[in-house]
């Protein structure tokens, strides 16, 4: 199953709120296909919506030539508001704002050198084009990384790793961030079970997660969120393994919801609690987790699934899409240029000098 395929002129996404029962796909011919793709997580995980977006803007871009607009000026106006509206689709993933701020800036530079509206429209599918096959090397990076410095602390025998949410494939453009690193300890051997969340109120963990590591032939049991800590408890998890979709300055992180509460379970059970993601994830403009905006999503993920309803139909919900895990519940973080120990406002800086 391919997360996105780009063909001329439109965006190939696999549907994920289909899955597992259902391999669809959407056809993305316009920004706002990919605007709507990524709002209601069709396409999901940090780094494969920044990707999406990065193609949303080639669309777009697409979109002002056909309506024959060809002063240079008129259509950067334009590029910069079909990334807003792209960028508001997902407020607390920040790889998202990073590759349209990239994007942008190919347009700029473009603009500079006096270039025509078609011609940045090529210089900008050339640039997703080339984001995309970064982040397969990247995940390719960050999975070798993380595999040295989970072997390194535990040396090379079978372990028992618990994921919650999805940061695999189905997250990415290749084979994803924490499930990169277990699929890399996977090839060595060393992979026991995995135990993944279910992850409510979209279950990710159940339909995408366990969907993916059981193609790879990866032994893996479902539990439900609550399951975690008595999982931890009697014994059962060597080490955690998490994605992130925004990164401060002092290391804290945001990932999908439930995330901070098997960190908390992970320390008071001294089990080494890793994050895994690209550098795209930090956001140095952030000193600490508070910081991070947390997108609510609609209350009717909490009170239906799907076609069930299983709550009344007026029933009050918070029904926030993240938490942020502090960074010192962290032992490491796995990035595709190095592991950043203990992860702190020291740490991550002295990471980024180097």
């Amino acid at each position: 199953m391919k997360t996105l395929e780009w063909r001329r002129n439109e965006l190939i996404i696999l549907d994920q709120t289909k899955l597992p029962a259902e391999e669809t796909y959407r056809r993305c011919t316009s920004w706002q296909d990919v605007k709507d793709a990524i709002s209601v997580l069709a396409v999901r995980g940090a780094p494969a919506i920044g990707v999406a977006a990065a193609y949303g803007l080639v669309l777009g871009a697409s979109e002002l030539l056909r309506r024959k607009i060809t002063d240079t000026a008129v259509f950067s106006a334009g590029l910069a508001t079909v990334a807003a509206a792209l960028d508001a689709a997902r407020p607390t993933a920040v790889n998202l704002h990073w590759a349209l701020t990239r994007m942008l800036k190919t347009a700029e530079k473009e603009l500079a050198a006096g270039k025509s509206s078609a011609a940045i429209t090529l210089a900008l599918e050339r640039e997703a084009v080339t984001l995309h096959a970064k982040d397969i090397e990247i995940n390719r990076s960050i999975s070798a990384y993380g595999a040295a410095a989970i072997i390194m602390q535990k040396g090379a025998k079978k372990l028992t790793v618990l994921t919650h949410c999805n940061a695999g494939a189905l997250a990415t453009a290749d084979i994803g961030t924490a499930l990169g690193v277990i699929r890399a300890l996977h090839k060595r051997g060393l992979i026991e079970r995995v135990y993944a969340d279910e992850t409510r109120p979209l279950l990710q963990g159940a339909r995408l997660t366990v969907t993916e590591l059981k193609a790879d032939g990866i032994p893996v049991t479902l539990i439900t969120d609550s399951t975690a800590g008595w999982i931890m408890k009697t014994g059962r998890v060597d080490a955690v393994i998490v994605g992130a979709d925004r990164i401060t300055a002092n290391g804290d992180t945001a990932n999908k919801i439930g995330t901070y509460s098997v960190s908390v379970l992970a320390k008071e059970h001294r089990i080494p609690f890793y994050v895994a993601a690209p550098v795209s994830t930090f956001d140095l403009s952030m000193a600490r987790g508070e910081e991070i905006p947390i997108e609510e999503r609609h209350h009717d993920e909490v009170r239906r699934l799907r076609d069930v309803q299983l709550a009344l139909a007026d029933t009050d919900v918070f029904n926030p899409a993240f938490d942020v895990t502090p960074h010192q519940n962290i032992e490491a973080i796995f990035t595709e240029k190095g592991t950043i120990e203990k992860p702190s406002e020291t740490t991550v800086s002295a990471f980024f000098r180097t």
